[in-house]
């Protein structure tokens, strides 16, 4: 079997299938990687790229430059599947790998989708074949690849990042599959400008489901015209990418956190909308808010974490849909309210000060004192009450005596923490005149 009938497309395959290049020229998108003069455009027609990495979401053609790659290299072709195949496989593609290369002089390109399939072991199985240089091997990922590809085997390759096509290079695949003969051009069909604008911008870089969903429609469509209502009728509703045990899943949450760290309501409440219409767990995202609460907001409005917990048991109580709106009420009220990381920078700065200078003895006077052996070694000597001062407030050392004079805490001048600041130094100045008169 020869190359070109290895990788071709079926004749009544998908129309994605059938649209895929043969020829480097004829990929769209990812210019930033195949454009005149890029990286990976040199490599190629070169013929020295050796192992690669392509990370990116689906649709943005991973499987179809493996296979022009080949095409240009005059490689033998091999599709592997994480999800399908093992190790037992790979041994047999790496047999006839050698075949290729002692009888027909012809390399393997070996192309395992979805790579991050494999767990960390399994993927090392490829890595003495790879060093032998008995199969180039490029894997594809919609995954971070410095989270799920195994460190040897990511420093013994190149990685890609492939990019969601622009809607206008979406509408390019669109016109040109309508005319070419492999796609629909023998049906000569025409398609509404505003139903092409449509799909592009619904298919969010996707080429496969921009492709797969023309087909549909052509397919649906009574006369020769696709509207924008059958563009619309086809594509049902724009897919929501978003994996809740994925890369995008943080990407998300990070988005919504940040949202309202930089009091952005509307900001907040479309990240919120994403994860919420991706069917994200509702608890988790209370319970991110609760976080952010203390961390972001802290005392320049103390009020937050309480609406935080509340929602969070809100929602605890009436679950979705109804708990949407308490979310909703949460995030922008969080985003909006006066920020401050004063109590979460404190709290990390003792700790950084108890592992660098460990367990400091308590000073004797604020120690407790339950017996008559502590009173008389002078466990609580000293003490002073706040609450016999009108003031409500006696000046005294709670430090350690090497830390004396330490500053963890030190609040802002936003919100709430603007009185806390002015009370804090009223302290400070009653402390220093006790000890001018002391």
């Amino acid at each position: 079997m020869d190359l070109f009938d290895e990788i071709a497309p079926e004749k009544n395959g998908p129309l994605s299938e059938r649209m895929r290049p043969q020829r480097l020229d004829e990929v769209v998108g990812q210019a930033h990687l195949i454009g005149d003069g890029k990286i990976l455009r040199r490599l190629i027609e070169a013929d020295r790229l050796t192992s690669a990495i392509f990370w990116g979401p689906p649709g943005t053609g991973k499987t179809t430059l493996a296979q022009v790659i080949a095409q240009t290299t005059q490689s033998r072709f091999v599709f592997f599947s994480a999800v399908l195949n093992g190790i037992k496989e790979v041994r047999e593609i790496v047999a006839k790998a050698r075949e290729e290369r002692r009888y027909h002089g012809r390399k393997t390109l070996l192309f395992v989708d979805e790579i991050h399939r494999f767990n960390k072991a399994q993927q090392d199985a490829f890595l003495p074949y790879v060093e032998r240089g008995e199969i180039s091997l490029i894997g594809a990922t919609t995954e971070n690849p410095s989270f799920e590809i195994n460190a040897a085997l990511l420093s013994r390759s190149r990685v890609f990042v492939l990019e969601p096509l622009p809607e206008s290079e979406i509408r390019r695949l669109l016109e040109r599959a309508l005319i070419d003969p492999r796609g629909l051009g023998e049906r000569q069909l025409t398609v509404e400008s505003e139903a092409l604008d449509y799909l592009a911008e619904m298919a969010q870089g996707d080429a496969r489901i921009a492709l797969n969903t023309l087909e549909v429609a052509a397919d649906s469509a009574s006369q020769q015209t696709i509207t924008l209502d059958i563009i619309r009728d086809a594509l049902q509703r724009r897919a929501n990418r978003y994996d809740k045990n994925a890369e995008e899943h943080y990407n998300i949450i990070s988005a919504f956190i940040k949202s309202m760290r930089g009091s952005d309501p509307d900001g907040a409440l479309y990240w919120l909308a994403r994860m919420l219409d991706a069917g994200e767990d509702p608890i988790f995202i209370a319970r991110r808010m609760v976080i952010l609460a203390s961390e972001d907001i802290g005392n320049a409005d103390p009020r937050a974490l309480q609406v935080a917990v509340a929602t969070q048991q809100a929602v605890h109580l009436i679950g979705l849909p109804e708990g949407r709106i308490s979310l909703a009420q949460a995030a922008t009220y969080l985003a909006t309210a006066p920020k401050s990381n004063a109590a979460y920078l404190g709290i990390d700065a003792a700790l950084a000060e108890v592992r660098k200078s460990g367990g400091l003895p308590v000073p004797l006077h604020i120690r407790n004192a339950p017996t008559k052996l502590m009173k008389d070694l002078g466990y609580h000597q000293g003490y002073r009450y706040a609450h016999d001062s009108s003031k409500g407030y006696l000046a005294q050392e709670y430090l350690p005596e090497a830390l004396q004079g330490t500053q963890y805490y030190r609040p802002t001048e936003h919100g709430y923490e603007k009185t806390i600041s002015e009370r804090m130094h009223y302290w400070q100045r009653i402390k220093k005149k006790e000890g001018k008169e002391g």
